[in-house]
């Protein structure tokens, strides 16, 4: 068996140049407390799938398409009578990503896609947890190369959520911010 030898331009760069940076910024004693990426939930709420299965699926195979892993399908946790939705109903799809295909996924988020929002002048620096855990709204999925326009069914957006394992907000921040993440100034 071959001797797998890949390795993501931004773990590598994780690896050489940012973690020796944040562990003489906060003086951590030991590479342990070095903040590091941990997963990337990606997830899309389809409310109109309701009415529709058609729109379910064919979010399931953007999101699928976008991350490069096969994404599940999430349920209704409670009956919302407003909205029409009972509990168990399928209403959204979600894929938790980690390792390779986290670090070469945000690679593209931040590099390509980010790049292709109208009028894009930043992310909001203030969407972290206290946790260290940041939030990432985005309003159209075709910012994604990934995506053929003509094929989609309806333009949705999604929520990205990047978890790391630092403690506080100023070590995520730092940490996503060495690792290319444009910042609103």
């Amino acid at each position: 068996m071959a001797e797998q030898t890949y390795e993501p331009r931004l773990r590598k760069l994780y690896r050489e140049k940012t973690a020796p940076e944040l562990k003489t910024e906060f003086s951590y004693t030991s590479s342990m407390q070095i903040p590091r990426l941990e997963k990337i939930i990606v997830s899309m709420g389809v409310g109109e799938a309701v009415s529709n299965k058609k729109f379910l699926e064919s979010a399931v195979a953007e999101v699928t398409q976008i991350t490069g892993q096969k994404a599940i399908k999430t349920r209704a946790r409670k009956s919302i009578a407003n909205f029409k939705i009972r509990e168990g109903q399928e209403i959204g799809v979600k894929v938790t990503l980690r390792g390779v295909r986290m670090y070469e996924f945000f690679d593209r988020l931040v590099n390509v896609a980010l790049p292709r929002v109208k009028d894009f002048r930043g992310v909001n620096g203030n969407a972290f947890d206290g946790h260290g855990n940041f939030s990432l709204g985005i309003t159209e999925q075709i910012i994604f190369p990934e995506i053929d326009y003509d094929k989609i069914e309806q333009v949705t957006g999604m929520n990205i959520v990047i978890v790391t394992t630092a403690k506080t907000d100023a070590e995520a921040k730092s940490l996503l911010a060495r690792l290319g993440m444009p910042f609103r100034k």
